[in-house]
């Protein structure tokens, strides 16, 4: 099968498009033949070592969509040919993956490989964060950083859903504002003394709200303007530094914050993850929830998919066709 690997960490170079032999699976496991998979910060900070241990070599990638080739078990509850989106274990960057079944979802006929390959972790993960780690409701301002990438643009069509009376979105540059506003952002910032601004917007109540997957100064800053009460929620650290929180800064004015990792769930909740799809799809199926992508690669392209991701000027998903 053709898969790209790594056998060193480094710059988007490392990526091979190489032969590889076809897995085999063992109990509790299928072999997906996979059509898509995506393309994830996360898998950036893999391949350059901030994240992944050097286990050379290396498929890297969280999620893909195919068809089931082969089932371990026949009393498995799926079946050949069964049209799937999946959390693989050891990486997604090739023609063959496996999956625990707890991380294999069936899909609806009618949604089409491409759209469903979009889904997994950024929809997965702006579901859990907006309807179970911190609900939204008709009461909260909510402040969404990196608002125009993959889970920036589920964040705020789920906050709009769900009908928070005010959603801000936090982009790189203005030319990134358009998608936000399109998906039901009621005003766009960029990162210029953005905690100002927010004050500024709201007449100096902040947000009750805050979802943040940058960390670093973005996390410091963000209790600049969350207001008393209110929450944060921090599940990434795409700015490659942990931001810094002081117990002064929230037992007076009652604030929290509260920690989530899709990957974490995945290993050890993974049952969380199979309510989680079937709202998904559901949310597809009305066409109240829109999955933007940004572009579409081949497998063999992988080193150019990875220099955009790098490049922060995507907005929406990167998908990758195998």
């Amino acid at each position: 099968m053709k898969a790209v690997v790594i056998h060193e960490f480094g710059t988007p170079s490392v990526l091979e498009y190489v032969e590889c032999a076809k897995p085999n699976i063992s109990a509790g496991e299928l072999l997906i033949h996979a059509k898509y998979t995506s393309v994830n910060f996360a898998d950036v900070k893999n391949r350059t070592g901030n994240k992944a241990k050097g286990n050379f070599p290396m498929i890297l990638g969280l999620d893909a969509a195919g068809v089931v080739e082969e089932v371990f078990d026949e009393t498995s509850a799926f079946k050949k040919g069964d049209r799937v989106i999946a959390f693989p274990k050891n990486g997604s960057y090739a023609e063959y993956v496996i999956a625990n079944e707890q991380l294999v979802f069936k899909i609806p006929h009618d949604l089409s490989f491409e759209k469903a390959a979009a889904i997994p972790t950024v929809s997965f993960l702006a579901y859990i964060l907006t309807h179970k780690v911190m609900k939204v409701s008709e009461a909260d301002a909510v402040l969404i950083h990196a608002a125009s990438g993959g889970v920036g643009t589920m964040l705020v069509q789920m906050a709009k859903q769900l009908g928070a009376k005010k959603i801000i979105g936090v982009v790189g540059n203005m030319d990134k504002a358009n998608i936000v506003y399109e998906l039901g952002a009621d005003t766009v910032l960029t990162y210029d003394n953005f905690s100002q601004q927010v004050n500024e917007y709201t007449d100096g109540y902040g947000v009750d709200i805050v979802f943040d997957s940058i960390a670093g100064d973005v996390t410091e800053e963000s209790l600049n303007c969350l207001a008393q009460y209110g929450t944060l929620v921090q599940f990434g650290n795409s700015g490659g530094r942990a931001g810094n929180i002081k117990t002064s800064d929230l037992h007076s004015s009652c604030r929290n914050v509260k920690g989530f990792s899709l990957g974490t769930t995945r290993k050890l909740k993974p049952e969380m993850l199979q309510t989680v799809a079937g709202e998904i799809f559901a949310l597809l199926k009305s066409e109240d929830l829109q999955v933007p992508i940004a572009k579409t690669y081949r497998l063999e392209e992988m080193q150019e998919a990875h220099k955009f991701m790098e490049s922060r000027q995507h907005q929406g998903k990167i998908l990758i066709k195998i």
